[in-house]
């Protein structure tokens, strides 16, 4: 086996802490398998007393596979995640089975009735659940006192009792959820001396892949399991830490040697997976992160095409690039799983996918990508065009009566259809809510005859609709950015559309063919893999578009303080370094109609 001295180091490391810092395609795998094979094999270690931990059962699943296959038979090292782990070691203290962990649908249905008391107002529960949730286990995994915590979905009572009431829910039940199995760990490692010891017997050699993405509680009980050994071999990239939003602390990493004193240091700095050209603009640009260990990473794969930096008018034309690149590459023999197209968020693609389906390129999502057309604001608009298109359904008006407020009751309408002149009759004795109503149906008048981008516009700045997201909004503690985002996208959507009855069969056609296509997805693998930077990690490709390299996508709008930009650059780095030979770095001069300037990135990659 052909191994760089970097790499032959680290492996035949044997006791006390070291600190593997691994580079894009560096061959980390490789050295986490190898030297759990040189233990065995040379240091004659008992395989029952390696812990291998990484932060995905695929992961997990692959190193075994890999380490199975290198050693040639089956070896009682424990390969796992965090999560595994630590339940494997409550399962032993508490005697826990698979039925003590709650089901995902059990979680949101216990956050619907939480919710259901505290009678709050939402849009999209299950989006509005989801930040609860995830709030939940930042808590927790931070070991935050509930009490200085400020929620940013709800008031911070209001998040304080939802906290409160689901953790209440799961001791009366006896169930716990992921970030408990973290919780329960620790204390038991801090009040049962007898049981961690026990644990730091049976572990005494331990092996942490993706180091980066530890969080503080995680990092906590790792210690505590290292005990006065410091058998400790953590390997990861501290500039692909790119998971801040669910706890990880790239901190963690870099005061690694403050911890573990003595700690021993290799730096595998040969990336075999990309071209000079890929490494070196990908080096220029973590370059510019202060809080990182200083390193230079050099090319295994040799020479290759030059980095391609291009500005276009707007996506359409971005995209319409890309197809044709990807449909001559095809031509000439190449195959579409050699193409991947990277964006920063999942609202982004949706022109890109209409325009995919229009050519007949098959795609794959690696994210759950939102048809922009359910959204709870497309549904909105609908219903003011479906009104302005005749419809005198109870639903339609019951949909957008008070979006903007109005001040309108439900009770008002009472029948299955509904007549303008009998709504503003019942506010007969509220002549200012009658108004109100006489107001509504001149805007549908007007709506009538309007195209769908210019209804849009009528509904966002006459009637209001702007002023309600902003309100919306300010009550749930999100920015409103990210709503206008939402109905920007969506008008820029009908700019192409004369009138409403075109707009409409084209969302019913491709919100028909996306099914398809996402049904179709898992048997064809054969496809153009789409990708958002998160989920992109880990993964390669021969030839990787970077999309919309604008300033207020990459980086994104949210990112302001210096730590946050710094996380925004290592995604950008671990976008770049997914490519193999060629990369393709597109900005856009205007996005959603408005004027957009390059990303920073852009200009970094070529200093």
């Amino acid at each position: 086996m052909n191994l760089n001295p970097s790499q032959e180091r680290a492996i035949r490391h044997k006791t006390g802490p070291m600190l593997v810092l691994a580079g894009p395609g560096s061959g980390k795998t490789l050295v986490i398998t190898e030297r759990t094979r040189f233990l065995i094999e040379e240091c004659q270690i008992s395989p029952s007393n390696i812990l291998v931990i990484t932060f995905t059962r695929a992961a997990a699943m692959e190193m075994k596979q890999r380490f199975r296959r290198r050693i040639g038979k089956d070896c009682p090292v424990t390969f796992g995640t965090f999560h595994a782990v630590f339940f494997m070691i409550l399962k032993h203290a508490y005697h826990y089975s698979a039925e003590n962990i709650i089901k995902e649908e059990a979680r949101y249905q216990c956050l619907r009735e939480i919710i259901a008391k505290c009678h709050l107002d939402y849009e999209d529960e299950n989006e509005f659940i989801t930040s609860l949730l995830g709030e939940i286990g930042m808590v927790k995994n931070a070991g935050i006192a509930i009490a200085n915590y400020y929620s940013k979905n709800c008031a911070e009572t209001v998040f304080r009792r939802i906290f409160n009431e689901y953790q209440e829910y799961l001791y009366r039940h006896k169930l716990l959820d992921f970030d408990d199995m973290l919780v329960y760990t620790k204390e038991l490692f801090t009040e049962r001396k007898d049981i961690l010891g026990a644990w730091q017997n049976k572990y005494q050699y331990i092996l942490i892949d993706e180091f980066q993405d530890i969080n503080k509680i995680q990092y906590d009980i790792v210690k505590m399991l290292a005990g006065e050994r410091q058998n400790l071999f953590a390997v990861g990239d501290d500039d692909q830490s790119i998971y801040r939003f669910r706890g990880a602390k790239p901190e963690i990493m870099l005061h690694f040697k403050e911890d573990f004193k003595g700690a021993e240091t290799v730096l595998l700095d040969t990336n075999y997976r990309s071209t000079e050209q890929i490494v070196g603009a990908a080096g220029n640009v973590i370059s510019y992160n202060k809080e990182r260990f200083e390193k230079k990473i050099k090319a295994g794969g040799g020479s290759g095409a030059e980095v391609e930096f291009l500005l276009f008018e707007g996506q359409r034309e971005e995209n319409a690039r890309i197809i044709w690149d990807i449909q001559e590459a095809v031509e000439h023999g190449a195959h579409y799983e050699d193409f991947a197209i990277l964006f920063r968020t999942n609202l982004q693609p949706r022109l890109l996918m209409e325009q995919l389906l229009a050519y007949n390129i098959p795609f794959r999502t690696k994210d759950s990508i939102p048809n922009l057309y359910e959204h709870w604001i497309a549904k909105d608009l609908f219903a003011y065009i479906r009104i302005a298109m005749g419809s005198r359904e109870r639903r339609d008006f019951l949909q957008i009566m008070n979006r903007p407020k109005r001040y309108i009751s439900r009770d008002s309408l009472d029948e299955p259809t509904v007549a303008f002149d009998v709504w503003e009759w019942y506010y007969e004795e509220q002549p200012w809510v009658a108004k109100r109503i006489g107001q509504l149906q001149h805007d549908i008048k007007v709506l009538e005859r309007l195209s769908p981008y210019a209804a849009i516009n009528y509904i966002r700045k006459a009637i209001g609709y702007d002023e309600f997201l902003a309100e919306y909004a300010d009550y749930r503690r999100i920015k409103a950015e990210d709503l206008y985002d939402v109905i920007e996208e969506l008008q820029a959507s009908a700019k192409d559309h004369k009138d409403y009855d075109s707009w409409f069969a084209h969302i019913d056609s491709y919100t028909k063919e996306l099914q398809e296509m996402y049904r179709m997805q898992n048997e064809n693998r054969e496809s153009v893999a789409l990708a958002t930077l998160h989920s992109a990690k880990g993964l390669e490709y021969e030839n990787v578009y970077l999309i919309d390299v604008n300033e207020g996508v990459m980086p994104y709008k949210k990112a302001v303080l210096e730590p946050e930009i710094e996380e925004e650059r290592r995604m950008f780095y671990v976008g770049m370094t997914r490519a193999k030979k060629n990369l393709h770095l597109f900005a856009v001069k205007k996005l959603n109609n408005k004027d957009a300037e390059i990303s920073r990135f852009i200009k970094e990659a070529q200093s």
